[in-house]
């Protein structure tokens, strides 16, 4: 069986997380033997948008976290069960598939119950309710299918059979006495018995031993409204079967149920099992159907997501969970950070202005040609990432891998980055939140935390209009997130230069790390357009002092 391995960018992905998530599953899937998924970590943009629909390729799948879940488990499949099958079909479920419990669906198929072994084996042992079919209403279906019965004859109008239980062995005149109009009589194949039986109006008769009933006591039966069915098992052991016909609803347990869905969190339940004393729990899916059971055993496994990270190497930028995944691999363009994995991985890192040109250089040394969209997706997010090679972060590697893939994917590149650039950098109708989250990044220092956005326009004149709002927005946002310098670069692509909004307590560090001296919080410098290469390197170096 194959396991399912997804491929993420970082969190607030740009258009290059994305598109090389979606192009290293292709990859992956034409050689690997595993199943290869792309996910997202959040909404994609505008520019990313415009290359999706561009080549019509929808969008990764979004995920939060990638912690082990119930799902990923090789939970018992078993198949729920009636609320009225009988405790012996029941019990012989329960061992035909070496479970412990069961869980029990009403008509609608949702979770109704749950029937354990000791259920059934506390009902066993209640020998003494002589009452027991009639307050747990057995039908005579049950009896049928629990003594391997044949009805000799159905009194229709009546459902349930509620007197004592007897087993007939003493003489007629003793019978007289003991038992009542509507009782259950359990007897071999005696017509004394039977006779006195009928005679007593019982609701039931049982005859042992496949035996069978005079067609002219029959007919007094039948007048007397008595159900007659006989069983090929003798008296001894119909006696100790017939307690077994009782509906499993009559001795399920009901309230306070504890079961699990199946997409919560193995961490999370572990817990709950260990406050609990269950042997097993059922598993309900999204629309509360049952989908099996979960027991501590299952825990054992050692079973964890496998991922591969794309376009980062940095937890605080990376899935909710990494540290409880298995990490396969890492293909990054970025500074080496602190993912730390317990085994080696493939690890490729390269000084280049694209994730998309390693993978697609990847491709290319293992003579595997991408399809046309792949390549598409591959040459756009070159163009976004290096500014169509205006930004400092551009290499030659760069410019001959997007031109080879822009062959492929039959695209002009010039008119291309046009075309997107102005659907994708366009910030009309934006809120400020909006802005600042498009392209998000935390740092971590050892005393300081900062958070950098970077957005790309050739339309500066909507960021002066909201630059207070903006502004007050990123306080908000420092005081809540905890942020030393939280900093906003405006990058205008056409200009080549960015305008740096920086708010915090450590908000000097531009002036010094860039030799400039803002003014209400802002600065324009020219030549600036890497976060990478030029914005983060110079306020590491100022902070780390």
């Amino acid at each position: 069986m194959k396991d399912t391995v997804y491929i993420t960018g970082h969190k607030n992905p740009d258009s290059d997380s994305i598109c090389a998530a979606l192009a290293y599953a292709e990859y992956k899937n034409k050689t690997g033997s595993d199943h290869y998924v792309p996910v997202r970590l959040g909404e994609i943009n505008r520019e990313t948008y415009f290359i999706l629909a561009y080549f019509g390729v929808e969008p990764p799948e979004y995920i939060e976290d990638v912690r082990l879940q119930i799902s990923d488990l090789n939970i018992d499949k078993i198949a729920p069960i009636s609320s009225e099958i009988t405790l012996k079909m029941a019990w012989n479920i329960m061992r035909m598939n070496n479970v412990k419990s069961i869980p029990v669906v009403d008509e609608n198929e949702t979770l109704n119950g749950i029937v354990s072994v000791s259920n059934v084996t506390e009902s066993y042992m209640d020998v003494w309710d002589n009452m027991i079919l009639g307050k747990s209403k057995v039908t005579v279906n049950n009896l049928l299918d629990t003594l391997t019965g044949q009805l000799l004859h159905l009194d229709k109008d009546r459902k349930h059979f509620y007197g004592k239980i007897y087993a007939l062995s003493a003489s007629p005149d003793e019978v007289n006495k003991t038992i009542e109009e509507g009782d259950i009589v359990i007897t071999g194949n005696r017509r004394d018995s039977m006779e006195g039986a009928v005679e007593r109006k019982v609701s039931l008769i049982i005859i042992t031993g496949s035996g069978d009933m005079d067609e002219d006591l029959l007919e007094r039966a039948k007048e007397n409204r008595i159900t007659v069915i006989n069983t090929p098992y003798d008296t001894y052991t119909t006696s100790r079967l017939i307690s077994q016909s009782v509906p499993v609803n009559y001795v399920m347990t009901k309230e306070n149920i504890m079961y699990f869905s199946s997409d919560d969190y193995i961490g999370d339940i572990r817990n709950t099992m260990a406050e609990t004393r269950f042997r097993s729990y059922p598993v309900v899916s999204e629309e509360n159907k049952v989908v099996g059971t979960i027991s501590r055993f299952h825990l054992i496994s050692g079973k964890k997501k496998k991922v591969i990270l794309v376009d980062h190497n940095e937890k605080g930028q990376s899935v909710k969970g990494l540290n409880e995944a298995e990490i396969l691999e890492i293909i990054d363009h970025h500074r080496v950070a602190d993912v730390a994995t317990s085994t080696p991985i493939f690890f490729r890192n390269e000084p280049v202005g694209s994730t998309s040109t390693i993978v697609a250089n990847i491709f290319f040394e293992n003579g595997i040609r991408p399809s046309k969209k792949t390549a598409g997706l591959l040459a756009a997010a070159i163009i976004s990432d290096t500014l169509l090679f205006k930004s400092p972060t551009s290499t030659n590697v760069d410019r001959l891998v997007l031109q080879r893939l822009a062959q492929i994917a039959d695209i002009d590149v010039e008119e291309f980055a046009l075309e997107m650039f102005k659907y994708g950098t366009s910030l009309a109708g934006k809120s400020p939140q909006e802005i600042l989250k498009q392209d998000f990044k935390v740092f971590t220092y050892d005393s300081s935390k900062i958070g950098v956005s970077q957005v790309y326009t050739m339309d500066s004149d909507t960021i002066d209009e909201l630059k207070g709002t903006i502004i007050e927005t990123m306080e908000e946002m420092t005081e809540h997130e905890g942020f030393d310098l939280q900093l906003l670069i405006v990058t205008d692509i056409y200009k080549e230069g960015s305008e740096l909004i920086a708010v915090g307590k450590q908000k000097d560090v531009i002036n010094k790390a860039f030799d400039v001296q803002m003014k209400d919080n802002s600065v324009y410098i020219p030549g600036i357009l890497s976060r990478k290469k030029q914005v983060i390197p110079p306020i590491s170096s100022v902070i780390n002092r």
